[in-house]
């Protein structure tokens, strides 16, 4: 699907242009034309991109294959920008998925491909037919409402991160069970993920906020250089949530330990009451030699309560050694 916005100066914004009125569109020095390629067939898409922008094949090919990081390259007349959306879902289980973004940004136009929808371009094209004062500013002033957009919806997503990183710190302190130790490797393996965006896509600010490019008006630099602040505040927050998601495995792991620990030590309590016991049941349950005496009364009932006695009062007496000791 395409999706078009075109602005001239003193006349109403535009809608849904046919493909065919973009040559004469682009012709037009004081006018915005913003084309959208929402999950359109790459055939199509090439046409278009290479027959009436003109772009550059190998630009285009990067923006068909979507598999880039973030990035900016300079073309001349023109600059190719890949971003990237984040989408987290932690209804079922965690997970972290990211859609691709690919700008071409010129003098009067901004063409943007992806094969997923995007909030934030959603958000930008109702903005842009709400208020003009997006668009009589010129294209790279769009390219900063979007790239805002972006950006300012990475927000949510660490937020609700972070509320897992909470509940995942009580389920350790409260019950460190296999699942638990699941959902940290998922919150290491999102913090990663996001990490790797981050952080390149704050040098791609960076470039725009500083570098000289044809297209973008020195003074919308400072915009850029916002941006450029909220994604190094990003990374800072994502250095942290990580340090708290290693400290939540260091905890998991010490909880375990103690939790064994507990477990080998009444084991090892049990064992130790029982094996005076069990000494004395094997010292005269042996039958090597053939009595030389009579010791019927050692079988009599008498005898039984007697070593009944000694078996229950010795390791009884053995616990309360041990609790004075303070080895229990």
């Amino acid at each position: 699907m395409i999706r078009t916005l075109y602005h001239l100066p003193g006349q109403d914004m535009r809608a849904d242009i046919p493909v065919k009125e973009f040559a004469a569109l682009l012709k037009e020095a004081n006018g915005l034309l913003w084309v959208d390629f929402d999950a359109e067939p790459d055939p199509s898409a090439e046409s278009i991109l290479t027959g009436i922008f003109r772009f550059h094949h190998l630009a285009v090919d990067d923006a068909l294959e979507e598999t880039h990081t973030p990035k900016i390259d300079e073309w001349g007349e023109y600059i190719y920008i890949v971003l990237n959306a984040m989408n987290f879902d932690a209804s079922d289980g965690l997970d972290l998925s990211t859609t691709e973004l690919d700008i071409f940004l010129g003098p009067n136009y901004i063409v943007t491909h992806h094969d997923q929808p995007i909030a934030a371009l959603e958000k930008a094209r109702e903005a842009f037919g709400r208020d003009k004062r997006y668009t009589v500013h010129g294209p790279d002033h769009m390219l900063y409402k979007i790239i805002d957009n972006l950006v300012a919806d990475y927000m949510p997503i660490v937020e609700a991160i972070d509320d897992q990183i909470d509940r995942v710190e009580d389920e350790v302190l409260v019950k460190a069970a296999p699942d638990t130790l699941e959902r940290i490797f998922s919150l290491k393996r999102i913090l990663l993920a996001m990490r790797r965006i981050i952080t390149p896509q704050r040098e791609v600010l960076n470039k725009l906020a500083r570098d000289d490019y044809e297209v973008i008006d020195p003074q919308d630099r400072v915009f850029f250089r916002d941006i450029y602040d909220h994604l190094v505040r990003l990374h800072d927050l994502n250095e942290s949530m990580r340090d708290l998601v290693s400290g939540a495995l260091d905890t998991y792991l010490s909880v375990v330990n103690n939790r064994m620990n507990e477990v080998m030590k009444t084991l090892t309590i049990i064992t130790t009451l029982f094996m005076p016991i069990s000494f004395l049941t094997g010292f005269f349950g042996m039958n090597f030699f053939e009595p030389a005496a009579d010791f019927s009364r050692w079988t009599n009932q008498p005898a039984f309560l007697l070593a009944m006695g000694i078996f229950v009062i010795l390791p009884i007496g053995m616990f309360f050694w041990m609790k004075r000791r303070t080895w229990v």
